[in-house]
C-alpha cells in the first residue's frame, strides 16, 4: 500500500501527500493530485479544496486537541 501522509499547516490547511481516495458528500469521487491540500478553516469557496481564504480572514488554528472536550455520548 502507497505511503499517505497528512500535514497540518500552522494556521493553514492540511496537505496530504501521496494517492488517495476523497469522496464528497454525496458519496461522488473528487479528483485528487499526489498532493492535494484541503481546507481546514471552513471558509474556502472550493471545499474541500483550500483556495488560501485562510490568510485572509485571519483563521487560527488551536496549537493542539483541547482534553477533555471531545462531545459526551
Amino acid at each position: 500500500m502507497a505511503e499517505v501522509t497528512i500535514e497540518a499547516r500552522p494556521n493553514g490547511p492540511y496537505v496530504v501527500t501521496g494517492i488517495i481516495e476523497l469522496h464528497d458528500t454525496n458519496g461522488n469521487v473528487l479528483a485528487t493530485q499526489t498532493r492535494t491540500v484541503l481546507c481546514r478553516c471552513g471558509a474556502s469557496t472550493k471545499k474541500p479544496f483550500c483556495d488560501g481564504t485562510h490568510s485572509k480572514i485571519g483563521f487560527q488554528a488551536a496549537a493542539q486537541a483541547v482534553p477533555d472536550s471531545a462531545e459526551k455520548s
